[in-house]
């Protein structure tokens, strides 16, 4: 995994959280996620959830319970950038697809997906997250969308 990490006075307080965020992505490979409410705060939003969540650890524990549980995501960390009061991921999840998701014809079928994750801190918690994800790659992968014809 490569780091940048800025040395600004501001990003002393993004470093404070860096082992709360590195806790996230290994509890979600691990599917424990007890972390969380000592990696939040008690106001933490995820603004990229597909569906309401309550704020704070419990509403994460949700939505991570679904990557975990539902999607079976795991992640790879590729990059790491700490600068002001954010840090930034850029991962790769890998996971199955399913057929709650997307439908009983390409269920079972493995695919891999760069992510990009902007956590904003308070302190030594994870206050915000935002998160990219392609899951038009994830589409074309499993067969449910056809690639995109190279140009001749």
């Amino acid at each position: 995994m490569t780091t940048t990490t800025a040395t600004t006075n501001l990003s002393r307080s993004a470093n404070a959280a860096l082992p709360a965020a590195h806790a996230v992505f290994e509890a979600i490979n691990s599917k424990d996620l007890s972390c969380l409410t000592e990696a939040v705060t008690s106001d933490f939003v995820d603004h990229g959830s597909p569906f309401p969540l309550p704020p704070g650890p419990e509403g994460y524990r949700q939505i991570l319970t679904y990557v975990t549980q539902v999607l079976s995501i795991r992640y790879e960390l590729k990059d790491q950038i700490v600068t002001g009061d954010r840090i930034v991921f850029r991962a790769v999840a890998y996971g199955t697809s399913v057929a709650a998701v997307q439908g009983e014809e390409f269920a079972g079928r493995p695919y891999s997906m760069d992510t990009i994750h902007i956590y904003r801190t308070e302190g030594d918690r994870l206050a915000e997250h935002w998160g990219v994800r392609n899951e038009l790659g994830v589409l074309q992968q499993i067969g449910a969308l056809p690639m995109p014809v190279q140009p001749e």
